[in-house]
């Protein structure tokens, strides 16, 4: 127990019913955007340290990017030396095989056994949403076609800066097997969490992935999207990581494709009388304890807000991260009362979180009601960790609000297609007046010459 654990928890109490709650519910929305500042003291006093003044994330950001595109290797290993406090060498940089070997046999045999049980799992699933080709007969003959094919190559990022996270090299690694991905690379901070960490690099063997990178932060997505000495550009990014990680991403969009600006973790738990309050408390927690990060209830019980408020109060008190998941209840949390089922959905798609999980009675009826979530989860029975850790959909999704408009990483993100068109003379002959007519009327005869010239005229007019 730590030593403010009797505090009560002086979590926002937000009452959506009234016209001045505007102003509270949009300032939710915009904290953990990655546009925000959410940095540490101690990460700002790095930034002095590092730079000798006090930049903004994003100008850290580009800072960081620009010098590893014009430096390379040696960019990324000042980065790491300063920022990470790690001494590595473009021969140590990357993971041996001798040590991703050590680490499966130094692993418990019940862990291995239960990756494989998930890859399978997250394999099921990720193999049946796949993509497949698509073929449409022409009449008069040819056909039309679209075709899907792997991506060549990918860079996974895996958190582990305050915990190992082996959960992220399956839901990142296996979506991308699953799609045929051939070439895979893992970039891993250098810490006892990150690439240091038996489990992780256990996880990584046990997958067939050869490729792990002792960086992390800005400087690791920099690395992957322009390529260095010794890393091989990738065709996309993905994975979760800090605001650094999250800008980088965004910054070197363009470059290399990216899944989605996977910022601090979210949560909106919607609930009822019929949602018992200890559930509803553990699972704003559960989000809470990555620290940062956003955990919000929408209810229309009003004593469910009393009664979890309690509860919150009552199991932080045993939590082992106390401390730092109470900081994001108070920094980044919120007990809402909304005025009936239709309000707490129209809230939900304002919010756009990233993990929704609709604890109250007929949770399909109002799953019905809402667009933006990353991803949802529905009845007592569904918490985000088992989206987090075996159901088999990607626990790597849009944070940040940004599910109005992205998708959780699934194998399909791995894939890039394009369209196949085969004509005969005849089908050709079926469309030319229509070609012809709207190529004239844009001004481009050259367009209308090349339909023209296939029926022995040449003047772009029939």
């Amino acid at each position: 127990m730590t030593l403010n654990a009797a505090k009560p928890l002086a979590i926002a109490r937000i009452d959506a019913r009234r016209a001045d709650s505007r102003g509270p519910i949009d300032d939710l929305r915009r904290k953990l955007a990655p546009e925000g500042n959410v940095v540490s003291a101690a990460g700002r006093r790095k930034t002095i340290e590092v730079f000798g003044e006090p930049l903004s994330p994003v100008e850290v950001v580009d800072r960081i990017c620009e010098d590893v595109r014009s430096r390379g290797l040696e960019a990324v290993l000042e980065y790491t030396a300063k920022l990470d406090g790690a001494q590595l060498t473009a021969e140590t940089l990357r993971v041996s095989p001798d040590e991703l070997e050590t680490a499966h046999r130094a692993a418990d045999p019940d862990f291995l056994a239960m990756i494989r049980r998930i890859r399978d799992r997250l394999l099921r699933f990720q193999t049946a949403i796949l993509h497949k080709d698509v073929r449409v007969e022409i009449e008069g003959g040819g056909y039309l076609r679209q075709r899907y094919l792997p991506l060549s190559r990918a860079g996974l990022c895996v958190p582990g800066g305050a915990a190992a996270y082996p959960s992220t090299v399956l839901m990142t690694a296996v979506p991308a097997q699953a799609a045929g991905v051939p070439e895979l690379a893992v970039v891993a901070p250098p810490t006892k969490f990150g690439s240091y960490n038996t489990d992780l690099l256990a996880t990584c063997h046990e997958l067939g992935v050869t490729e792990v990178y002792r960086m992390g932060g800005a400087q690791a997505v920099a690395a992957l999207a322009y390529g260095c000495e010794g890393v091989p550009k990738v065709d996309k990014i993905v994975g979760p990581g800090n605001l650094f990680v999250a800008l980088a991403k965004r910054r070197v969009f363009g470059e290399v494709g990216i899944d989605s600006i996977a910022g601090p973790s979210e949560v909106i738990v919607v609930a009822d009388a019929s949602t018992p309050p200890a559930y509803a408390a553990a699972d704003l927690i559960a989000q809470a304890e990555h620290s940062p990060g956003s955990a919000v209830l929408l209810t229309w019980h009003e004593p469910l807000i009393h009664q979890v408020a309690a509860e919150l109060d009552k199991q932080l008190a045993t939590l082992e991260r106390s401390d730092l998941t109470r900081q994001s209840l108070e920094s980044f949390g919120a007990l809402i009362t909304v005025r009936d089922r239709e309000h707490a959905a129209q809230l939900c798609d304002e919010l756009a979180t990233e993990h929704l999980h609709i604890a109250c009675e007929d949770p399909e009826g109002l799953l019905d009601q809402v667009r933006c979530a990353g991803a949802v989860f529905l009845g007592p029975f569904a918490p985000v960790p088992v989206g987090d850790y075996s159901a088999g959909p990607s626990h790597v999704l849009p944070t940040g609000a940004t599910a109005t408009f992205a998708n959780g990483l699934s194998s399909n993100d791995f894939l890039r297609s394009n369209s196949v068109i085969a004509f005969t003379e005849a089908t050709l002959a079926t469309q030319a007046d229509d070609i012809v007519r709207l190529a004239n009327v844009e001004g481009l005869t050259g367009h209308a010459r090349t339909v023209t010239i296939r029926k022995g005229t040449t003047d772009g007019h029939r």
